[in-house]
Formats: structure tokens, C-alpha cells, sequence
């Protein structure tokens, strides 16, 4: 069995790269959790979970991740990630994360309404909302990220 992660870190960035995949890992560097192996997970963020802004990562570290991303070659292209955690009575978070063409207020309120679908679907009253999001015009390769690092 794994253990439970203890602590979490919100983290958005975006960046240009000569590769899709330099993009995004310039994007992960941006959001500073690009020297790390991240282990995509779903939705939940485990119960009393504390939020550590500057959470340091070992390098190389294999760390649980719910994130959004996006990576376009359109020149000129805005595109933005987001991320959100719901919290409510319940002793755990609901992660929700988005990555689309438009505008970071854009990509908060489309996290903003999953939270709330999310809340609803689990008969819970939203009660606090985390977010972080990244923007960025595509210059030739660009990525935006948004994720939610978990730890032990």
C-alpha cells in the first residue's frame, strides 16, 4: 500500500520550448515542479492535507500530480491552464483542473463550475475554493500547465 500524502503545492506555468515536449517540461520548470517524475492522479485530495506554498521536492522524486495542460504551435494563440481545489465539510479536497484556448479567467471559471458539479454530485456544500492558473501567447511552441504536487 502507498502512504497517504501529507502536504500539497498549487503550481502553474507556461513557457515556450523548441519541442513540444521542451515546452512543456520549460512550462514545469516555470511552475517549479519540473525536476520531479509526476504520477498523474484523479480528483481527491486526501484528508488533512496540509498546503505548503513552498513545498521543495526532491529531485527526481516520483510525486502524485493532478494537473491540466496544453501545448500548442499555433502562433499567436492564447491558451491558459488551471486548477482548483474545493473544500468543503468533509474531511478531503476536490481537485478539478482545465487547459483550453482562451484566457485564464476563462480556464479559473470553467475549474470553478467543476468544483461546483462536483460538490453537488457528492450532496456537499462548496465552501472554499484554491486556485492557480498560467496564460500564454503561443510564440512558435508553447505550453501552460496547472497542477496540484502531493506529498508525503
Amino acid at each position: 500500500m502507498l502512504p497517504t500524502p501529507k502536504s500539497y503545492k498549487l503550481a502553474a506555468g507556461a513557457a515556450e520550448g523548441k519541442t513540444l515536449l521542451n515546452a512543456f517540461d520549460n512550462a514545469l520548470l516555470q511552475a517549479g515542479i519540473g525536476n520531479v517524475n509526476l504520477l498523474r492522479i484523479s480528483s481527491i485530495l486526501p484528508p488533512e492535507s496540509v498546503h505548503v506554498p513552498d513545498l521543495v521536492l526532491p529531485p527526481g522524486a516520483l510525486v502524485p500530480t493532478a494537473y491540466g495542460y496544453l501545448i500548442s504551435e499555433e502562433r499567436g494563440a492564447t491558451i491558459a491552464a488551471a486548477v482548483g481545489i474545493g473544500f468543503g465539510p468533509s474531511s478531503f479536497g476536490v481537485i478539478m483542473e482545465h487547459a483550453a484556448k482562451g484566457r485564464a479567467p476563462q480556464a479559473e471559471a470553467a475549474v470553478r463550475t467543476m468544483l461546483e458539479n462536483a460538490f453537488a454530485a457528492r450532496g456537499a456544500a462548496l465552501t472554499n475554493i484554491m486556485l492557480a492558473s498560467a496564460e500564454h501567447t503561443v510564440v512558435e511552441i508553447g505550453c501552460v500547465f496547472a497542477g496540484v504536487a502531493l506529498w508525503y
